[in-house]
């Protein structure tokens, strides 16, 4: 006779990965910053830093792309204790919705409350989304083609439906445009498209996602913002302008441009976000 096969929850397999992470530190972070493509260099000055690789935390992802070293990261910015993802998952990778967003599950079971998420992101707007520019999300929109709460909902963690019409934080980007204009860090905003990848876009489909309100087109954020929102987690999120759009300009896209632009911008990001995240500590 057989023996019934042993499943895992999800809760439980985030619990699990959030006890081992909060064993490895002492510090109990309340905000969480993913940090995208050409921008992980942040995690590296992190104050009394704990790094602990993807590859030792129970049930998580495993990063493949480039640009994104695959570790998380504890430690303090500016004496706030913040958790710190050195890189992310991505659909295009393989990975089902449900494994790219298992991070932000786990955040949630080690108390997180508010996730600031930066991603490099092509701009569609020649005049306010120049390759540098940094950018808030006002709004997304979701053509990954799939979503990552199909299935049976886990109540533990949010509700079946849970209500998307404020997905990006009033509330932060008010405080992140306040910040910045104290920096002398402009901010752009706008609607951020996600789509599948890992092939960049056809000039057919730029002019389709600008004629659908779309002001920045990109491979991520949009399945971590959901999930995040599932379980009550304030989110901003800023992109970084890397590229214009697919037939914008007559040359085409190379991905070791997009991480060269993220080192360009690194030093206003970083500025940005050192002076940022003590403030969004106090507004959650």
């Amino acid at each position: 006779m057989n023996s019934p096969v042993k499943t895992t929850s999800d809760y439980s397999k985030a619990n699990a990965a959030a006890r081992y992470i909060l064993s490895k530190t002492k510090l109990r972070p309340k905000v969480a910053l993913v940090l995208g493509s050409g921008l992980g260099a942040f995690a590296d000055d992190l104050a009394g830093a704990t790094k602990i690789p993807y590859a030792k935390i129970p049930h998580f992802p495993r990063s493949t792309a480039i640009g994104h070293a695959g570790q998380l990261v504890v430690g303090k910015v500016g004496g706030v204790p913040v958790a710190v993802m050195q890189g992310r998952v991505h659909f295009y990778e393989g990975y089902s919705l449900k494994e790219v967003t298992f991070p932000m599950r786990v955040f949630g079971r080690m108390g997180i409350r508010a996730a600031i998420l930066t991603c490099a992101c092509a701009g569609l707007d020649k005049e306010r989304l120049k390759p540098g520019t940094l950018a808030l999300f006002r709004d997304h929109i979701n053509l990954q083609s799939s979503n990552p709460l199909i299935g049976a909902n886990e109540a533990r963690f949010g509700p079946r439906f849970p209500d998307m019409s404020k997905a990006y934080s009033e509330n932060l980007r008010a405080t992140a445009r306040a910040v910045g204009k104290e920096q002398g860090i402009e901010l752009a905003e706008g609607v951020y498209v996600a789509i599948s990848g890992p092939s960049y876009e056809t000039p057919a489909e730029i002019r389709f996602l600008r004629a659908a309100g779309a002001d920045m087109v990109g491979m991520s954020t949009v399945p971590e913002t959901i999930v995040a929102r599932h379980m009550g987690i304030e989110v901003l999120a800023i992109g970084c302008v890397t590229n214009f759009g697919a037939g914008m300009l007559d040359q085409p896209i190379n991905h070791e441009e997009v991480l060269e632009v993220g080192r360009q911008v690194y030093g206003k990001f970083s500025r940005l976000l050192r002076a940022l995240i003590p403030r969004v500590v106090a507004a959650i």
